[in-house]
């Protein structure tokens, strides 16, 4: 990551961490991506459906798989797992596509699979780890550590999903502008 994002990701970690005192606890809708717990903000999340398979758009990268019709509304349809450069998954039963609503757009996701909606408390948002430029952590804003009494308690990478949306990669949101 540029030296320069860092203290941008940590104030970003720490912003949702006075939200959530502000406002009580984040709720975060847990999913699977590669054996990696992620969390996306609830408030984000239309609707959580099976996954079909969307029109292919000629010439678009791979994560973008396509579009599919959702009750008139034309949603294109990204693939987390092959944006974040895992292995081509499977798709099965357990492959769901997790609707989000951005900037009054509206945005498919694909994901592994979908756990459960969390509460995390200020205490439990850790700010991401500093990886300098090995690793681009932009779009993390912050580990939730839902279970701190164990010691191998999991980790849920918190995702900002508006951020990676609107990044010239996906160009899928218009930023926020801030």
């Amino acid at each position: 990551m540029n030296a320069a994002l860092i203290p941008a990701v940590q104030q970003h970690a720490a912003a949702l961490a006075s939200t959530a005192v502000a406002a009580g606890p984040l709720e975060v809708l847990t999913c699977q991506l590669g054996g990696v717990s992620y969390g996306i903000e609830l408030r984000c999340v239309q609707e959580i459906r099976s996954y079909e398979a969307p029109t292919r758009i000629a010439n678009a990268p791979d994560f973008i798989k396509g579009f599919v019709n959702l009750r008139g509304v034309i949603v294109p349809v990204i693939d987390l797992r092959l944006s974040f450069g895992l292995p081509v998954p499977a798709y099965d039963a357990f492959t769901i596509t997790v609707v989000l609503n951005l900037a009054d757009r509206t945005v498919g996701v694909v994901v592994d699979s979908v756990s459960d909606v969390i509460a995390l408390m200020p205490a439990q948002i850790k700010p991401a780890p500093d990886f300098n430029d090995t690793v681009d952590a932009r779009y993390i804003a912050g580990i939730g550590t839902p279970d701190d009494s164990s010691p191998d308690a999991r980790m849920l990478v918190l995702l900002d999903i508006e951020k990676l949306m609107s990044s010239a990669a996906m160009g899928l949101v218009q930023p926020v502008l801030q």
